[in-house]
């Protein structure tokens, strides 16, 4: 697992080495504290980090709870993760991406998004014929 170094400015001595799996741990704790996520199941956290000079770019996938305002939620979950992982470590984060992946309704049970974009665009395809 990669380490990520910062270097400080200051008349410090010594660096400051954060381990990838920190970063991603601060990320999933900051989607958690929005309202209206819901964890991602697996064994892949749905969290990708990539360093680069500009900053940290981070891609984080989602599911919501039905009811919420997407677009809105998904501008919340990007301020929440720029606003901890900076405060947090002090990287400056160039960008959040954010992947809806589904909804989910209050049961608990999955909404089954993808059947009923690939069931419209059928209907437009036969209704163009």
């Amino acid at each position: 697992m990669p380490n990520f170094r910062l270097t400080s400015n200051d008349k410090q001595s010594g660096k400051i080495v954060y381990n990838v799996g920190i970063v991603q741990n601060i990320v999933a704790l900051a989607v958690a504290e929005v309202e209206g996520t819901v964890p991602t199941q697996g064994k892949k956290s749905g969290i990708s980090l990539y360093i680069e000079k500009e900053g940290v770019y981070v891609d984080v996938s989602v599911v919501v709870k039905y009811g919420y305002n997407v677009p809105e939620l998904a501008y919340r979950i990007q301020q929440t993760v720029k606003e901890s992982v900076e405060n947090m470590t002090h990287y400056k984060v160039a960008e959040v991406d954010v992947h809806i992946q589904d909804v989910v309704f209050s049961d608990g049970a999955v909404a089954p998004v993808e059947k009923e974009a690939e069931a419209a665009r059928e209907n437009e395809e036969r209704e163009e014929n």
